[in-house]
């Protein structure tokens, strides 16, 4: 009997996948025997991810796409219906997220809210509407969105991000309604600020109010939810479709 919670066959697409957070994502999913598609705007980084994925042994392969052009996105989704046909798991990662600690709610400026909206929401609905089909023929497709524990908190200072966070826990809670009749389960991880390349400019003062305040205190690192969107991405996990997990070692309870 096939191991429920391995992803052996599945093909998966990762966005944001070139470093960080995604990164991890799809170097845990292809140790768990995932062929992947790698996505990211930063081209050089990931050819590189995709190589060492390959060195090691997963077949994977990368695609350029860029959230905030819906040419660029449908480019990416005819490229792997073209190559692959189907898709049986996408990984909404790929994300901004400038001004942590930044300015206050009546000084943010409209272009970085605006980016944050172009990116973060209409991209990831962008690259859901891209792959639906193809999830939809692989008879158990399944879509992780990564948000964000700050849309669960309210982090102040932090207004775009936040909002375009929520938005995202909004549009996994309604496609879940639109996704389940096509045999489509959707869920969304929501992980607190991680130590990785993409939070470098984060103050100090930020990521020491996380790792004081969780429940089990410390650093939140990008392979800390590796293995849940592994999980999530299973045929098995469609009871959990619509619900957000807060992956944050208990700085939010849900």
């Amino acid at each position: 009997m096939n191991n429920p919670q391995t992803l052996a066959g599945r093909i998966i697409l990762v966005t944001g996948a070139a470093r960080g957070v995604g990164r991890a994502i799809a170097e845990a999913c292809a140790a768990a025997g995932a062929r992947l598609v790698v996505a990211d705007v930063l081209e050089e980084a990931g050819e590189a991810t995709a190589a060492a994925l390959r060195a090691g042994g997963a077949a994977a392969r990368f695609l350029p796409v860029d959230l905030g052009d819906p040419d660029s996105v449908a480019r990416m989704g005819e490229a792997i219906a073209a190559e692959e046909g189907v898709l049986h798991g996408l990984v909404n990662n790929a994300a901004i997220a400038t001004g942590i600690g930044g300015p206050e709610f009546d000084t943010l400026t409209i272009e970085t809210w605006d980016r944050a909206m172009r990116v973060n929401v209409r991209g990831t609905w962008l690259v859901t509407r891209a792959c639906a089909g193809m999830l939809q023929a692989s008879g158990s497709g399944r879509i992780v969105n990564v948000a964000s524990d700050t849309a669960l908190w309210g982090a102040p200072r932090l207004l775009a991000y936040t909002s375009s966070k929520g938005a995202v826990l909004s549009m996994t809670r309604s496609l879940a309604r639109e996704l389940g009749p096509r045999g489509i389960g959707i869920t969304a991880v929501a992980p607190g600020i991680m130590r990785c390349e993409a939070t470098e400019y984060v103050p100090e003062a930020r990521h020491r109010l996380y790792e004081e305040g969780r429940a089990v205190p410390g650093p939140q690192v990008p392979e800390d939810i590796a293995a849940t969107i592994v999980f999530l991405l299973t045929p098995g996990a469609i009871a959990l479709t619509g619900q957000t997990l807060p992956v944050n070692a208990g700085f939010v309870f849900a």
